[in-house]
């Protein structure tokens, strides 16, 4: 089976995210679930420049791979990435019919943010923790959601705003 310039690119977006996902990772929490969203950047970064089906195989290839490296395979933390990743694709595909001129990465960010963390709350509401004690975690989640989407939302915009490298185009950093 012939291997093409985009699986190679696939290949590539993806390892980065998946070592962002070890290296986030290795990260102390202060609140069990709240991370930064590291590999969301990329994930981001991927959908701004080659479209919503290459962020959707980089996002998954990230999350079974990071299920496999971190050893949580089907565990609880892998259904909840699923989960998190899924929505966060879902609401960035309708995302991509909002006006662009008001939606730039960081809103795009942002609403991937909740995106994810809404997923997850929902499987942990479903599956894991009583309402009641869900509601109570709420506002720290979406605090993060918010904080953690803007701060990565910059970032994307900052990378996409530097020059290319000598050599190499970039693509157009328009949603599909």
């Amino acid at each position: 089976m012939p291997v093409s310039d985009a699986d190679r690119r696939i290949a590539r977006l993806a390892a980065l995210a998946i070592g962002l996902t070890l290296a986030e990772a290795a990260l102390p929490s202060p609140v069990p679930g709240v991370k930064p969203g590291l590999a969301n950047i990329v994930i981001l970064l991927v959908l701004l420049q080659h479209g919503w089906r290459t962020a959707a195989w980089v996002s998954g290839l990230r999350v079974l791979a990071g299920g496999l490296l971190l050893g949580s395979l089907f565990a609880p933390g892998f259904w909840l990435s699923c989960a998190g990743a899924l929505v966060s694709l879902t609401v960035l595909a309708l995302a991509r019919h909002l006006p662009s001129r008001h939606f730039g990465p960081v809103s795009l960010s942002v609403l991937a943010a909740f995106g994810h963390i809404g997923g997850q709350l929902a499987l942990v509401g479903v599956w894991l923790l009583p309402g009641a004690a869900l509601i109570k975690l709420l506002p720290i989640f979406a605090a993060a959601a918010l904080v953690f989407g803007t701060v990565n939302g910059v970032i994307v915009t900052r990378m996409l705003a530097a020059p290319a490298p000598a050599g190499r185009q970039s693509a157009p950093c328009t949603l599909p």
